[in-house]
């Protein structure tokens, strides 16, 4: 329900995330299968306390099973997961005014004024647009329909579904059953917002135009340019190859479907604003309080957002933090100077800060 009152703010399913206009590569990679371990565990101390960081991709190879031998005994040592931050949603609603509102959510993914595809892009795009779609998802009137950023989606997962990946779902799910096996306390950050008179919303948002024609564009050239590269990311998450990861270029066509939802007019109105800052300050803040409170933590996060320059590990070591790399990953000189050699050397622990 929250997920379908907020409509477009679907695009944070890791969701993980080309410039070329290029007609549709033909994948030469093949998905790696079998059992896989994925990468080693990032740690953070301070004192005796520790937090333990799996870093995920998306997509990551379909046929994989994977095992991380290392995460289960971290799990089994610890108190608390933090899993990837997320948006709540405060609606006041109670069942039946659920019943009431779900009428008006038919054809809340449809463009304003019943206009279709080919009414709302540029041509050029438009014939990309036919092209691919006949590739992935096959002759659907009914998509021809949708928003922009709607299209994009449906269309990004059939490409994944094509050429054997999928997201990092399956990868959270297992994690946290692990956890609760063991008793974990479970940790979600979320940035919470409150939607007043949630059914005139969805009747606006049905009316409303947004700027998403960009975010089916950078999808389109994302999977025109990025799929061998996509995949070879994958195998190289499920087989712990981190300096690989690093090396592979990045892409990510989501901050901008993202920024179609936070900077349209209904979701500025309900202060929907500068989601993506505020998500990753509520990890962070998640995380500094794991390490002031628990013995040991283990967490789980897109592993962009560790291997940023500007991203939670170097946040974390900002903060006075102790990082230490997982054996296999050479960070650059940069970013090396900043955190903890890999596991296994002999580190210099920095003065703690106040």
């Amino acid at each position: 329900m929250r997920c379908i009152v907020i409509a477009g703010l679907l695009v944070l399913s890791p969701l993980a995330r080309a410039q070329s206009a290029a007609p549709p590569a033909q994948l030469q990679t093949i998905t790696v299968t079998g059992e896989q371990p994925g990468p080693g565990l990032w740690k953070v101390t301070k004192g005796d306390h520790v937090l333990w960081i799996l870093g995920t991709v998306s997509p990551l190879p379909r046929d994989i099973q994977w095992k991380s031998k290392e995460l289960d005994e971290r799990i089994a040592q610890s108190q608390e997961l933090i899993t990837a931050s997320g948006i709540g949603v405060k609606a006041d609603v109670g069942f039946f005014g659920t019943l009431v509102l779900l009428p008006s959510l038919i054809g809340i993914r449809n463009n304003p004024d019943g206009r279709h595809l080919d009414e709302v892009l540029p041509p050029d795009l438009y014939a990309r647009w036919v092209a691919a779609k006949r590739k992935y998802i096959g002759h659907s009137n009914r998509v021809e329909k949708w928003r922009p950023i709607f299209a994009a989606l449906k269309l990004y997962e059939a490409a994944m579904d094509r050429n054997r990946l999928t997201g990092a779902d399956y990868v959270a799910k297992q994690v946290r059953v692990d956890a609760k096996r063991k008793h974990l306390a479970i940790v979600t950050p979320q940035v919470m917002y409150s939607i007043k008179e949630p059914r005139a919303r969805v009747k606006e948002f049905k009316s409303a135009p947004m700027a998403d024609i960009d975010c089916l564009r950078k999808t389109l050239a994302r999977i025109d340019a990025d799929l061998a590269n996509m995949t070879a990311r994958a195998n190289a998450w499920a087989v712990g190859d981190i300096d690989a990861l690093r090396a592979l270029p990045q892409s990510d066509q989501w901050s901008v479907c993202l920024a179609a939802v936070s900077e349209s007019g209904i979701a500025r109105k309900q202060g929907m604003t500068d989601v993506q800052a505020r998500l990753d300050a509520a990890w962070i803040d998640a995380a500094r309080t794991a390490l002031e409170n628990n013995a040991s933590t283990v967490a789980m996060v897109n592993l962009r957002h560790l291997l940023d320059a500007d991203g939670y590990l170097a946040r974390l070591t900002a903060l006075g933090f102790t990082v230490e790399m997982p054996a296999g990953d050479s960070m650059p000189a940069a970013v090396q100077a900043s955190v903890g050699p890999a596991q296994g050397d002999h580190a210099i622990e920095p003065a703690e800060r106040e």
